[in-house]
């Protein structure tokens, strides 16, 4: 690896913030709309194949979405923290749940009932244009997850979901990821604890993070990304 510092010209292909709206926007449009949830960690959200007949919002905590194969084979797809919105495939018309939302730690959730959310869009011109640029940017960070999926390395793959996780942007801060277990981390990138649990002490030992009870994320780390 060589010793190089970021060139932020490459922070749309490496590192994409996750897409997130202002919370202070999304609480007074869904005043009244939904309904607070506040759950344990591991509490299901909704299973796969439930009706799809509501739009959740994470105002703190963190939601895992899985899916589960035929043959019982079960993997993670993404990952939804604070300032997020997920189940909103039910606008576009999706009857049932193609996958099940977990909490991970202990959440704070909103409800909002379809027929609401359409009403909301509908009603405030100004919420629905940033609600349509959240889910373009949604849209384009899966397709950098896909794309990272398939070329490259477990060790890249884990570097740019620390990245990711920690909402990284460029700016020469370290920054934290939130509380995250290395079997959750294992089963997003895709390879096992022990490689995560490897990789994360060489990451360590070179300096890229800081890791005593809470994974901390230096700059450099980007370079695992940016450089083969």
């Amino acid at each position: 690896m060589r010793n190089e510092k970021p060139d932020k010209s490459s922070k749309s292909r490496t590192s994409e913030a996750v897409a997130i709206l202002d919370p202070q926007l999304v609480v007074a449009a869904v005043n009244g709309l939904g309904s607070g949830l506040r759950l344990p960690g591991r509490s299901v959200v909704f299973r796969q194949g439930d009706a799809a007949d509501a739009v959740f919002y994470v105002r703190d905590g963190r939601v895992q979405l899985t899916v589960v194969s035929d043959h019982g084979k079960e993997g993670v797809i993404a990952l939804f923290g604070p300032g997020e919105f997920f189940g909103e495939g039910c606008l576009a018309g999706q009857s049932v749940r193609l996958a099940s939302a977990v909490t991970t730690v202990a959440s704070n959730i909103v409800r909002i009932e379809k027929t609401s959310m359409i009403r909301l869009l509908h009603d405030q011109p100004a919420f629905s244009e940033k609600f349509t640029a959240f889910l373009v940017a949604r849209n384009i960070q899966v397709e950098a997850d896909l794309v990272d999926q398939l070329f490259n390395s477990s060790e890249k793959r884990l570097a740019r979901l620390l990245l990711l996780l920690a909402n990284f942007n460029n700016d020469g801060q370290m920054r934290i990821v939130p509380k995250v277990s290395q079997e959750l981390l294992a089963a997003r990138v895709g390879t096992t604890r022990s490689r995560v649990n490897f990789f994360l002490n060489r990451f360590r030992k070179l300096g890229l993070i800081e890791y005593n009870g809470e994974i901390k994320v230096h700059p450099a780390l980007l370079n695992i990304v940016v450089h083969d």
